[in-house]
């Protein structure tokens, strides 16, 4: 396997973050929004980096961000509002061991090698820590931005995965070559289907990039994951509102709950047991700070799931 997935299961199942690291869907956060004269979905960036370093140090196994090129109102969510590349370089020199991820880059809308050279670049600065989740993309109001034609994305996605395959060689002229060369495989995990049949991604991809849903939602979908790509990881994320009581009963909304840790572990076994990898955790409807959220989750329930990768180290 290549050694990012490696680490990313490392253990049987591992948990994560997913940027932005604010909390800002909170009536707190909103208000804090207003104030600032931020737009609706615009994070509060002051401390990302502080928590990024935090959650490295505590233990968390990746940390993803979005792609998210042009902030559109009518979704009104900015992701984690830097572009990707540059951001999870800057990650790369302010983090030593967690995981980066993007969850996901949409590549038809961007220059293929240029995408290639990106992607080669943070592997080598971040000691080979990058996990290059892709998509086809969701947002028609993108593509005419960039010359590019929403209809033909799906044959789009396969030309760019052909090249991030291939270190674009074949396709260059004799004597060029684009540096910096990768030093192990480049791991791809796919978002959705990517406007491709099941059986293309099971064969062509790395590993999966699920919507979050229920232990019962997931236990449908790694279910037809494994019947087109065997022992591929599958990673989903939750979007979590974490009670400051530990005994706090779940009470799930879509896309995630609000719950006391214990509930939170038990939700996360269940995951566990229907077949999932890996749960990146989703805190902007996260009402507690989320430095104390991060020590909390660090101390009472990653123990219960990295153990045996500690004890393994």
């Amino acid at each position: 396997m290549i050694p990012s997935l490696a680490r990313l299961t490392e253990g049987g199942f591992s948990i994560g973050v997913e940027a932005p690291l604010d909390n800002d869907w909170t009536h707190a956060g909103e208000q804090a929004r207003r104030q600032a004269g931020r737009l609706p979905g615009e994070p509060d960036l002051l401390r990302h980096a502080e928590l990024a370093q935090l959650a490295d140090r505590l233990g968390f196994r990746a940390l993803w961000v979005r792609d998210v090129p042009v902030y559109d109102p009518s979704f009104g969510d900015a992701a984690q509002v830097f572009e990707v590349f540059s951001y999870l370089g800057y990650l790369a020199g302010v983090t030593r061991d967690i995981l980066l991820g993007t969850a996901a880059v949409v590549l038809p809308i961007r220059e293929p090698l240029l995408t290639l050279k990106s992607a080669a670049t943070v592997q080598r600065l971040s000691g080979n820590r990058l996990l290059m989740g892709v998509a086809s993309g969701d947002r028609p109001v993108e593509y005419p931005l960039f010359g590019r034609d929403f209809a033909g994305r799906g044959n789009n996605f396969r030309d760019q995965i052909a090249l991030l395959r291939d270190g674009a060689q074949p396709s260059l002229p004799p004597g060029l070559a684009l540096l910096p060369r990768m030093e192990a495989p480049l791991p791809l995990l796919v978002a959705g289907l990517a406007q491709q049949s099941p059986a293309w991604v099971g064969a062509q991809m790395d590993g999966s990039l699920a919507y979050p849903g229920t232990p019962e939602d997931h236990t449908r979908r790694v279910a037809a994951w494994r019947a087109v790509a065997g022992a591929k990881p599958y990673a989903t994320f939750i979007h979590l509102d974490l009670s400051e009581h530990p005994d706090e009963p779940l009470q799930r909304w879509r896309f995630g709950f609000r719950a006391g840790r214990e509930a939170l572990a038990t939700e996360l076994h269940a995951l566990r047991e229907a077949g999932v990898d890996h749960v990146g955790l989703h805190f902007r409807r996260n009402r507690r700070p989320l430095g104390e959220t991060f020590h909390e989750i660090a101390e009472h329930v990653l123990p219960r799931f990295h153990e045996s990768a500690m004890q393994a180290a």
